[in-house]
């Protein structure tokens, strides 16, 4: 025994609406009935609510050079100027910042900003074959 086929349902839809009050249509006549249960008087009113979406800032990441006894400070500033987009002031500023105190921060970003920043960087001291480190941290 099935529980309704397509044309039990359309059978249904039929006879709804022959039993529908002559100029109603069926949403109106089911609407109706369900407002007999209430008493009729919020008839075809609904509350809808809207839940408030709360958004966060996305946590940024710290990227690092550290200082080794190799890379040359010319290819550190080179690494700041192509990578960062630092002015060679400013670059020259950092890659001294490095070379004294061993480790400089490059920029603050998000973590996939940060995450290609330092494979960029890391990349391109293997290709050179300078053994430069560049690192990320959560700020």
């Amino acid at each position: 025994m099935s529980t309704g086929t397509y044309r039990d349902k359309e059978r249904d839809k039929a006879t709804q609406m022959r039993d529908a009050p002559r100029g109603e249509t069926l949403l109106q006549a089911s609407r109706q009935k369900d407002d007999g249960d209430k008493g009729g008087k919020d008839a075809g009113t609904a509350v809808i609510t809207r839940t408030k979406v709360a958004t966060k800032k996305p946590a940024m990441y710290r990227v690092l050079l550290l200082n080794d006894d190799y890379t040359p400070m010319e290819f550190v500033t080179h690494v700041l100027q192509k990578y960062f987009q630092k002015a060679l002031e400013e670059a020259t500023r950092i890659m001294l910042h490095v070379h004294q105190n061993g480790v400089g921060e490059c920029g603050i970003y998000t973590f996939e900003v940060a995450e290609t920043k330092v494979t960029q960087v890391m990349d391109f001291s293997r290709k050179h074959q300078q053994p430069l480190q560049c690192i990320m941290e959560k700020k």
